[in-house]
């Protein structure tokens, strides 16, 4: 699917080449979980379960329109059970305590799936904290939500969006490598495809993508840029046409996300433009780009695309703790911070740092805004997870292009690093999601900024 681009600075408006596949909704069995009426326990002795269900359900049904919910009552531990055995290809359950004392959360929370439970206030509230302990105590993936804020149920609900997204994704890594043990990996954890492309296919791919469409892209660049420093326009029209290149790979192979071992690359001479300018269109444009082959990365940005519908860009993080600060460096970043339909922040077209050559960017991103940072370890299954607020774009000529920086517990991070240099940060404060999607995968999850 092609989507218009915004007018640019240079004139008629380029259409995207940046391919967008839509996902299909997300399967969810829906259990309300209570005695029959007419019992004496809470909430109480004649309640109505029917009609709360309903109503429940019909929110359900209106706030989540990418799920498809099935819905069934269950009052015993027994029936739990069956419906457990007949859930067939689901993504997950939703455990709804309107009622306590059937058996029926903790059967489900044993289920192996994915699971939210709710407590529905002064209704299930004993049995949620009871079957809580154990799902605390046995890491199951399982998150409970008791909230009186129906969003929170809402936000808890809809991970389930992104777990579909996921499964039903393809990612094109751009290697020459054997990715077959990582591919193995993604799916067992995802549920999602890693495909390879050499560097011969990209070449291809390269040599035919046009010329003139890739000096349109070029010249709309560099007339949007606030400057442009050390590049040639020859060099941005390369990066056209890589842009070019790697959205017909990625098309071709129905890819929704894209990721290329550009350093070996580049310095070996298999391929003659970084991909840097092409990932910072996709991420523009509602896709993900990301850098280094790095497929943990890239897997974490695509979440939290479904998850937000912003981009996240990868970074080599700095710690400054004099200044309270982390700085987010790379040269691959997006302009459009809040997403597609975002206003777009200033933008410098630079070399790559570390040789000097070819273009990349230099983002200047918003200040004074949330950010959230993070990083998911297929491998280990653990995940980190970090909030800031951004203070300054730093402007330091000495490793990567942009240097976002963010004020947060700076000498906490420092002291809890783990889990490699990378990591993705998206705008906006996303941590309580984060954690929840993290249990909803059975990943470990651990607050880097905590002291």
């Amino acid at each position: 699917m092609l989507l218009p681009l915004q007018e640019s600075l240079v004139g008629a408006a380029l259409t995207t080449r940046t391919p967008i596949f839509p996902k299909s909704k997300a399967r969810v069995l829906l259990v309300f979980s209570h005695m029959p009426s007419g019992n004496p326990t809470w909430p109480a002795k004649d309640y109505n379960y029917d009609a709360v269900a309903d109503k429940l359900a019909r929110r359900l049904y209106r706030e989540c329109p990418g799920i498809e919910f099935t819905v069934r009552h269950a009052a015993n531990a027994e029936q739990g059970q069956a419906l457990v055995q007949e859930a067939g290809d689901i993504d997950g359950f939703v455990v709804y305590n309107i009622g306590i004392w059937t058996g029926v959360p903790n059967v489900i929370a044993h289920s192996g799936k994915p699971v939210v439970m709710v407590d529905d206030l002064f209704a299930g509230s004993g049995e949620t904290l009871i079957t809580n302990t154990t799902i605390r105590n046995e890491k199951l993936p399982v998150v409970t939500v008791a909230s009186s804020d129906f969003s929170d149920v809402v936000s808890a609900v809809r991970l389930f969006e992104v777990i579909r997204a996921m499964k039903d994704s393809t990612i094109l890594d751009v290697v020459d490598y054997d990715i077959a043990p990582i591919a193995n990996q993604v799916e067992t954890v995802y549920g999602a495809s890693l495909i390879k492309v050499d560097s011969k296919e990209l070449a291809s791919y390269y040599d035919r993508a046009s010329v003139r469409e890739a000096t349109e892209w070029a010249d709309m660049w560099i007339a949007n840029a606030k400057a442009m420093r050390e590049p040639t326009r020859e060099e941005v029209v390369k990066s056209g046409r890589m842009y070019l290149a790697l959205c017909k790979a990625a098309s071709d192979k129905k890819a929704d996300a894209v990721t290329v071992d550009c350093l070996g690359m580049f310095y070996s001479g298999r391929i003659t433009a970084y991909p840097c300018l092409s990932h910072f269109q996709m991420n523009n444009d509602g896709g993900t780009g990301v850098c280094e082959g790095d497929v943990n990365s890239t897997c974490t940005q695509l979440m939290m695309r479904y998850m937000t519908g912003r981009p996240g860009y990868v970074s080599d993080p700095v710690i400054d703790t004099s200044r309270s600060e982390i700085i987010y460096a790379h040269c691959v970043a997006h302009n459009r911070a809040f997403g597609p339909k975002g206003k777009a922040n200033p933008y410098i077209i630079r070399s790559h740092a570390e040789d000097g050559k070819g273009a990349s960017v230099q983002s200047l991103l918003p200040i004074g805004e949330d950010v959230t940072t993070l990083e998911f370890d297929i491998w280990s299954k653990r995940a980190v997870v970090h909030t800031g607020r951004t203070t300054r774009n730093v402007d330091e000529p000495e490793a990567c292009r942009t240097k976002l920086a963010a004020r947060t517990n700076a000498q906490a991070i420092l002291d809890n690093w783990d889990m490699g240099w990378h990591r993705v940060t998206v705008f906006g404060d996303w941590r309580k999601q984060v954690k929840q999607l993290a249990r909803l995968y059975g990943f470990s999850i651990f607050e880097e900024d905590k002291a």
